[in-house]
């Protein structure tokens, strides 16, 4: 009885002992996906030329708007002498005569310089040269006489003041100083104008006007300057007999509009 209560509970053991048994299953692996980095991408210059070489007539990343500091400019003008002959007497052989003279306007090309101490300062410097006819008007018993003609070359330098530096538009103002030679110097050769000299002149002046960057380093210029200056002449017969002497305030306004580049 004993054997066969032990073999009972032995053979009861053996089948409960998997059915309460327990397995540990491994712990499934999680793969984790990590976030792609993007490489960079390169930024591209829309205004620049595929080629990298920005071309005379365009506006590039690295074109400069505007002029300032160390720009230095030539332009080419036309350019409108307009003399005033605000105030003028005439003597023949000292003796008042009565009359005034009159001067003929000019349009002709004019090459300017122009440097920038400053964003705002620069001087330029122009060289033009104009014919101008030469007349007495209103002369007593005489009317009108023709006195003659004669070339000028009037350099003038002027400092201005740029109020809109590194901009598009940049108007300015200004001040400076002429001198005026009178060359190739032609009589009209009647009884009284047989020889004909004018004298040297200069005086101060001011001007106007304003820049605009049209594209890449080309600008286009627009200028007022008014000069003053009070010319000498004197005509005379050939034998020197009579002499004729003039004192005219000359003083022409000059206009000027043209293109211009910046190195």
């Amino acid at each position: 009885m004993k054997f066969n209560a032990f073999a009972l509970a032995a053979a009861v053991g053996t089948v409960a002992t998997p059915a309460f048994a327990q397995v540990t299953a491994p712990a499934p692996q999680v793969m984790v996906s990590a976030p792609m980095t993007a490489a960079p991408v390169p930024s591209v210059n829309i205004h620049a030329p595929a080629s990298g070489h920005c071309g005379l007539f365009q506006t590039c990343a690295n074109t400069r708007i505007g002029l300032g500091k160390g720009d230095f400019i030539v332009r080419l003008s036309a350019l409108g002498v307009m003399p005033e002959d605000r105030d003028s007497s005439l003597r023949l052989n000292g003796a008042h005569l009565g009359g005034r003279v009159k001067t003929t306007r000019q349009v002709m090309p004019e090459l300017t310089f122009e440097y920038f101490f400053t964003d705002n300062v620069s001087v330029d410097l122009i060289a033009a040269s104009t014919r101008h006819e030469i007349a007495a008007e209103g002369v007593p018993g005489l009317g009108k006489v023709d006195v003659g003609s004669a070339w000028v070359l009037p350099p003038t330098v002027t400092f201005a003041w740029h109020f809109r530096p590194h901009k598009r538009f940049n108007p300015y103002v200004g001040v400076g100083a002429t001198l005026a030679w009178f060359h190739n110097v032609s009589p009209a050769g009647g009884p009284l104008t047989q020889k004909l000299n004018v004298g040297v002149t200069g005086g101060p002046s001011v001007n106007i006007g304003f820049d605009y960057q049209v594209v890449g380093n080309w600008f286009f210029n627009f200028d007022v300057k008014q000069m003053f200056m009070r010319v000498h002449a004197w005509a005379q017969n050939n034998a020197e007999t009579t002499k004729i002497t003039a004192h005219d305030s000359l003083d022409p306004t000059v206009v000027g509009a043209g293109i211009e580049y910046r190195f």
